[in-house]
This record gives C-alpha cells, structure tokens and sequence, in this order.
C-alpha cells in the first residue's frame, strides 16, 4: 500500500512538473498558433470598438469567439482606450497580441509591446459635412413605394444568418435597406475582400493623376535581378503574379501571417518567390493586393500625401464620409482587407461603379478603368478581372463549379466579394445594386445569389417589367 501510495505522489508530482513546464513554455515562447489567436482577436476588437464605436465584449463574443476556430474561444481581451490600444491573450495570460489604433488609420497588428513602431501618426481625413439632400449626395433616403422589395430585405431566408447590413440600389436611390440588432446605417462595417476592389479603384485615381501605369515594371528593387522584375501592377490587381502564396485561413500561414504576425505586410509578401511566368497562372492573393497598395502609394511618393490619398482623391468626393482603409503598422494599406464603411458608404462606390468611374459629373476614375476591373484575366479562366468576380460566391462548391447554377442572375452582373458573407452584387442592364454584409462563415451554407434573385423578381413585380430610367 505504501509502494503505491508512494507512486501516486511520484506520479502526481511529474504531473504538476509537466504542468509547470507547459505553462512555462506557453509563457515564454507560445506557439505562432497561439500568438496568432491572440493578434487575430487583438486586431478585431480594435477595429470594432475603438474604430466602429461597438462594444467590446460584444464584439469579443460574436464576432471572434462565435464563429472562428475553437482556439479563440479561450481568448480574453482588455481594451486601453486611454493608450487606444487593446491586448488579447489566451486565457487572458499566455501569447499576448496587440493592435493599436491611430487616428484615420484604424488599428494595426503590433509584435509584443512595441508600440512605438506603430508612431504617434493620423491621417488628416477631410471632414464630413452633414447633408439633408437625398443619398448619395446627402443621407436622406426615400424608400420606394410598395412592399415587394422591402419584404425581400426582411426576409431572414434571403438575406442570411448573421446578416448586418442590407442596401438596394436602383437608379442611383436607395430603395430599400434593412439592418440587423444593434447596427445602423451609419455604423462602419469591415468589407473584407471587397477591400481588393476598392484597392483596385485607388489604383485608378493615381493613374489618373499620371503618376503610374498598370503595365509598369520592375516594382521594387529586390525584384530586378530575377524573374519579379516582369511582374506589373496590372499582373498584383487580376491575381496573376506567379508570387507563391499560402491563402488558406485554417493556420499559420502565409495570409494569416501577413495580416496579423508581421508588421510590415508588404516587405513579407515582396519576399515570396516566383512559382509561375507572371501573367500566366491565376492565384488568389491578398499578398498581391497588399503588395499592389504599397506600388501606388511609392507612386505617389510623399509618405504623408500617400496616406492621406484614399480620403482626398476618392473618399471624400463620393462622401463615404464613414470610411477608414487601415494601415499596417508600417504605413502601409491593407488593401486586401481592411477597409470599414457603412452600408451606405460601400453602396456609394458601388454606385461609383456603376458609373463607370463618374460621379456627379466629375471622373474619378480613368475612363475605360472601370471596364478594366471588370473585364476577366485569361489566366482566371474568366473569373477574375482586378478585384472584381464574374460570379457569385462559392459556398462549400469545388473550385471547377458554377456557383450561379440554379439561380436566374442577369448575364451583366458582378460581384465584389469578401470573408464571411460580404457581397456587392453590380447589375449595369437593371441599375442595380445589391449590398449583402453580416457575419457568415461558409459552413452555414448561405448563397447571397438567392437574394439577388429574388430581388430581380421582386422589381420586375413591383415595375411592371418597366424600363430603367438614369444611373
């Protein structure tokens, strides 16, 4: 009996040993699993409370414990609105990530505690000015008579679980718009890889300005002494780089580390080898897209003048009044991701779109730009173009599928496309634009085609299959 009573405290006390040991380990030197959980859910409460003005803990709950790996359900989070920062650790302790937030640049992902590589700056964004006009000049809106579109915005089948914002555009009018608990029309919403279109646009107001071309070369200097030196500006917006890059989300890799591990996100995409010719195979990429921003804002030159560029050229004309493009903390555009916008405000560069590039009379964007963004690369098999889908989203379909089979879309419409359930539906025939935004992974299903359908429908109803009048 001793024998064995004498074994379990041997046993017991290896055990605590390991325990020590463990928790020591995760101490000192966490896993890249763990540090990225803990940025991941840093970065996203930054961005929603200090940015979004959202609560905190909600914030916590749905949109980082709720739907993401089982990982982030053990992270905790305290927010320094003095410091405007946020820390998030798992369980509170161990593999601590940070953001910090500055003004007119949203909040950066910072590695351990330096918060001084993030600085001190802001961008001067041109203020708002409250307009009673109608939308899009102002933010008035009338909503257009009769129930048969309204019934589609509320109805929870068509519009999806988790959906936050929903805004109907037709003949340069908001329509009809619906939002879910605790979201308004004026609350900015993260677009995700709607980012990359938006990136694109930019693109065309400093092409515009004559200060580069999408056939430019040679990009950076690490590139001229191999294969990189071919690859254009043109080549990072449609995807077709040949760069190696890991898009999987489900670990650390390549764009899980670029968003939330690495402060300078253009330096570790300029890095990645060439895998194939530039121009000749299709690649999705928010390495590329970054790498994309970080060509015009060289472009542009005056590190300054380049940050506060979105806003003066495009922003602030279009009165997206609500926009934030966030930085890195290097200064550079996360122009894969990370622009937040209210509803109204993604639908009034959609609106901008739609226009081919015109606003109010004034061109934004260089004529045929629009056209261009829209137009699919070879090398996506017609896709693609630059930040812009052919088609609708895929949801849990193999790659070679049609995923607008079974839906009657009009043969004009593209999409702007993001992560969990962004979408911007752009139909020139009809006028017409369908923004889609919430919180909805992809296991759940939901396909945002059966909303654009449905809305289609429901004009066609409630128009009498009338004809379009204006953009």
């Amino acid at each position: 009996m001793r024998i064995a009573v004498s074994i379990a405290k041997s046993l017991a006390g290896l055990f605590a040993l390991a325990m020590l040991a463990g928790l020591a380990w995760l101490w000192i030197s966490p896993p890249d699993l763990i540090r990225l959980g803990s940025s991941y859910a840093a970065k996203i409460i930054c961005s929603n409370a200090l940015l979004a003005g959202r609560d905190p803990d909600e914030v916590l709950t749905l949109d980082v414990q709720a739907p993401g790996h089982p990982l982030l359900k053990l992270m905790q989070a305290e927010v320094e609105e003095d410091e405007a920062r946020v820390r998030a650790a798992l369980l509170g302790v161990f593999g601590s990530g940070y953001a910090v937030f500055r003004e007119g640049m949203g909040c950066a992902s910072i590695p351990e505690e330096d918060f001084e590589l993030a600085g001190q700056r802001a961008v001067n964004r041109p203020p708002g000015i409250a307009n009673p006009s109608l939308w899009p000049v102002g933010d008035r809106v009338e909503p257009a008579p009769g129930a048969a579109v309204a019934s589609v915005v509320n109805d929870p089948l068509l519009t999806g679980p988790g959906m936050r914002a929903v805004v109907i555009v037709r003949n340069g009018r908001i329509i009809a718009e619906s939002y879910g608990p605790g979201f308004t029309h004026d609350m900015p919403l993260l677009g995700w890889s709607m980012t990359k279109a938006v990136n694109a646009a930019i693109a065309g107001t400093v092409a515009a300005d004559g200060r580069l071309s999408v056939d430019d070369g040679n990009l950076f200097p690490a590139w001229s002494e191999d294969g990189r030196a071919d690859i254009t500006l043109g080549h990072l917006l449609g995807m077709e780089s040949g760069l190696a890059f890991n898009e999987y989300y489900g670990g650390v890799t390549d764009v899980t580390r670029m968003l939330y591990l690495e402060p300078d996100m253009a330096a570790f995409a300029a890095d990645k080898p060439l895998l194939h010719p530039p121009g000749m195979h299709f690649a999705y990429s928010s390495g590329s897209s970054i790498l994309a921003a970080r060509v015009w804002q060289n472009a542009i030159g005056d590190a300054e003048a380049a940050l506060e560029w979105p806003y003066r050229m495009l922003f602030a004309p279009l009165g997206m009044d609500t926009a934030v493009l966030e930085t890195d903390a290097h200064g550079t555009f996360a122009g894969s991701s990370y622009l937040y916008a209210s509803a109204r405000d993604w639908a009034r560069f959609g609106l901008l779109l739609l226009r081919e590039g015109v606003w109010q009379g004034r061109r934004i964007l260089p004529e045929g730009w629009v056209e261009w963004m829209r137009t699919p690369t070879e090398a996506s098999g017609g896709e693609y173009g630059r930040g812009i889908w052919l088609h609708g989203p895929r949801i849990n379909e193999p790659p070679d599928s049609d995923p607008d089979a079974g839906f009657e879309l009009p043969e004009d419409a593209y999409w702007l496309i993001g992560h969990d359930g962004q979408t911007m539906t752009i139909v020139p025939s009809l006028r017409l634009i369908v923004l889609r935004m919430g919180l909805t992974p992809t296991r759940l299903g939901y396909k945002p085609q059966a909303l654009v359908e449905a809305v289609v429908k429901a004009l066609d109803v409630s128009e009498g299959g009338g004809t379009v009048t204006g953009p």
